[in-house]
This record gives C-alpha cells, sequence and structure tokens, in this order.
C-alpha cells in the first residue's frame, strides 16, 4: 500500500482564511480580502504585523476552530481505503499549538489514527511515497514525490506538480483505483 502524508495548515486547515479574518478585524489596513489571495502575507503585512499575528498564533486555541477546506474530510476518508494515511505537521514555531492541532485532527479526522499523526520541524524527515503540502521549502527536502497544494504564498511556484483543490486531490489519487 502506497504512504501518502498530508500537511495540515493551508491544506486540511483552511489557516490562510482565519489569519486575514484577523488582520482584516484587528490590525490598522488599507488591504482588502481580494489582496490576500494574490500574495502571501509576508509580502503584505509589515513585520511589525506579522510578529503580533505569531503571536496570536502562538495563543492557546487558535488553532482549534480553523475551518476544515472544502472536501477535504470526504476526500480524506476516500482515500485513506486506498492508501497509507499520515499527516504532518511542522507545529515547532508555534509550541502552543499541538493540543489544538491534535484535538482538530481527532474531531474532524477521526478516522486518521493518532499514530499516523507527525508533529515536527522540518518534513524531511518524512518518508513516504507522496506529500501534499502547501510550503515549497518542505517538498524540496522530501524524497518521494511532492505535490504543492496552492496558496497565496506559492502561486509563483512552479517546480512541483500542483493541486488546488480537494477535488483535484480526488481526480490525482482516486481516479485509477
Amino acid at each position: 500500500m502506497l504512504r501518502l502524508t498530508l500537511d495540515m495548515d493551508d491544506v486540511l486547515a483552511n489557516t490562510h482564511e482565519k489569519l486575514v479574518d484577523i488582520v482584516l478585524a484587528d490590525f490598522s489596513t488599507t488591504l482588502n480580502r481580494p489582496d490576500f489571495q494574490t500574495k502571501g502575507l509576508r509580502e503584505l503585512l509589515h513585520p511589525k504585523q506579522l510578529s503580533k499575528l505569531h503571536k496570536i498564533m502562538d495563543s492557546p486555541g487558535f488553532f482549534a476552530d480553523i475551518k476544515v477546506k472544502d472536501d477535504a474530510v470526504e476526500t480524506v476518508h476516500k482515500l485513506s481505503k486506498y492508501y497509507e494515511l499520515f499527516v504532518a505537521t511542522a507545529c515547532m514555531e508555534f509550541p502552543n499549538s499541538f493540543r489544538d492541532k491534535f484535538d482538530w485532527l481527532k474531531k474532524h479526522f477521526p478516522f486518521i489514527p493518532w499514530t499516523n499523526v507527525v508533529f515536527c520541524g522540518y518534513k524531511s524527515i518524512i518518508q513516504s511515497d507522496y506529500l501534499i503540502d502547501d510550503h515549497v521549502r518542505n517538498l524540496a527536502a522530501f524524497k518521494g514525490k511532492g505535490i504543492l497544494f496552492s496558496s497565496p504564498h506559492n502561486l509563483r511556484e512552479t517546480a512541483y506538480q500542483r493541486v488546488s483543490s480537494w477535488k483535484e486531490v480526488s481526480e490525482l489519487f482516486l481516479h485509477s483505483v
């Protein structure tokens, strides 16, 4: 059975949307929602605003209520019948996220056993046939086949096969099974 590893933030969870909501509601900015669809937060925000956002992200509870990406639960459930599934999330930057992320996965993806959840820093340690991730740095160090999940911060990347939705993931991984 082939092994498929999934990133959590901005692949399973719509983390970017929650961050944009916070910026628009709580920060002094002239930016509008459409501005955040074509560029990453690092490109749009002042370093002081990014620092404030990182403090918010490291507060307990931040990751607890993030919305699930459209079609993710159904597609991942189908994938679990044909692939050995893992979730790998780089959460060392935000240590308070561990409990939130673990509970979030248990709530939304109860069919993924706790033994198949990996909390890590760099994903170069992951041994899998496929990794679906939104960060090129994780795919670059990965030894299997990397699939880039579209997000505003990676839209100009061209080095990897790309998917932009869970429907596209379904077509890519379930079409021939």
